[in-house]
């Protein structure tokens, strides 16, 4: 939600921008042009995403006459960027018959410019001089949702960035109970450094996978070791490697999900059930334990890298606080006996003999501790 200083009809536009845009568009700041009344604010900084970067654009209302359309000013390096100009072969009915009581009408106007900007910066790439851009551009170009823009600077070499939506695999389906609004976004982050007429042999793209945050919940897209990039290929060549390298690995970190989840039934001879769970992605689990009258709870974290990488154990003291009056808790433990190959149930028993000479160590720690202050 926008922050409080804006105008009602101001505020209602910004706030349904903010909450209703498909993309997660952000105030960076706000302030005031109102030289005789400061505290009223009526511009602001939105940072859009773009191109797997953002673009910032200041959005200037006028609070002495809050009716009527703001103006767009955009960064900088965009000052070739005009899309209402006379030259623009659209025009914008969205600012002809602005209506300030439309919540709705900041958002649309935000997502035309951005579907302009769009098209301005994959004609600025279409006009790089270099045969090769200009290849991979026509073998690709008709994927749909792919974004190109041409970044350079005094201090930098001209490149051209593209990101390349990633599999259509429906991956929310795939997970029982899985929380997410919609598949989460994978993309193919290229970039091409533009080439130079006395070089010979064109460089090698950089090569990234980026992904949208709720995917992390099962999957690390930086664990994925991407296919290697062959001398004279080029991306129409080397995308379906990649799709297929990658959809297997995302089908074995769904089946792992399996995995985590027999895991923590597992422990439950040991412990009991848990006092918590994670029951979509098994991911977490906490358990209460306890060594004679000392009582305590372990907190298990558990990679998606399992069972290749052992879960982190964490102590947490049911009987015992800081001078804060916070729960005593042990660091993270990693390092107590584990194999992958082991069966799920001896895993469970081997932790927990860990943990019946590590309750002694914590129990002292947790007096110490408290005799400290």
């Amino acid at each position: 939600m926008a922050s409080g200083g804006l105008p009602p009809l101001i505020a209602a536009q910004l706030n349904y921008l903010l909450n209703h845009h498909s993309l997660d568009v952000k105030v960076e700041q706000m302030w005031s042009g109102n030289k005789c009344y400061p505290g009223v604010l009526d511009r602001f900084t939105i940072a859009i995403p773009f191109c797997l970067d953002v673009v910032k654009w200041d959005v200037m209302y006028n609070a002495d006459s809050p009716m009527s359309a703001p103006d767009i000013i955009f960064g900088p390096e965009d000052e070739s960027f005009h899309p209402f100009s006379a030259k623009s072969p659209k025009n914008c009915s969205l600012l002809d018959d602005w209506n300030s009581r439309d919540p709705t009408r900041l958002m649309a106007l935000i997502q035309e410019l951005r579907d302009r900007y769009v098209d301005y910066q994959r004609k600025r790439v279409g006009d790089v001089d270099d045969a090769r851009l200009n290849f991979e551009i026509s073998t690709i170009v008709f994927r749909e949702g792919i974004e190109m823009a041409l970044s350079s600077g005094a201090e930098k070499p001209e490149e051209v960035k593209f990101a390349v939506p990633i599999t259509d695999m429906k991956i929310d389906r795939m997970v029982p109970g899985c929380p997410w609004r919609g598949p989460p976004k994978i993309y193919l982050q290229v970039i091409y450094p533009v080439g130079k007429k006395h070089v010979t042999a064109p460089l090698a793209p950089r090569l990234k996978l980026v992904s949208s945050s709720e995917l992390k919940s099962f999957f690390s897209i930086e664990d994925v070791k991407l296919p290697p990039w062959s001398d004279g290929m080029c991306m129409a060549e080397y995308l379906p490697h990649l799709e297929e390298s990658l959809e297997k690995q995302i089908l074995e970190a769904v089946s792992l999900i399996d995995v985590r989840r027999r895991f923590i039934e597992a422990l439950v001879p040991q412990f009991g059930w848990p006092l918590e769970a994670d029951p979509v992605f098994c991911r977490k689990a906490t358990f209460l334990a306890g060594s004679g009258v000392f009582t305590f709870l372990v907190h298990f974290m558990i990679s998606t890298q399992f069972p290749k990488q052992q879960p982190a154990l964490m102590l947490h003291s049911c009987q015992h606080l800081t001078s804060q009056g916070v729960p005593i808790k042990s660091s993270l433990m990693t390092e107590y006996p584990w194999s992958p190959r082991w069966e799920t149930p001896q895993m469970a028993e081997r932790i927990c003999e860990f943990l019946a000479d590590e309750a002694l160590n914590f129990k002292r720690h947790c007096n110490e501790s408290q005799l400290q202050h």
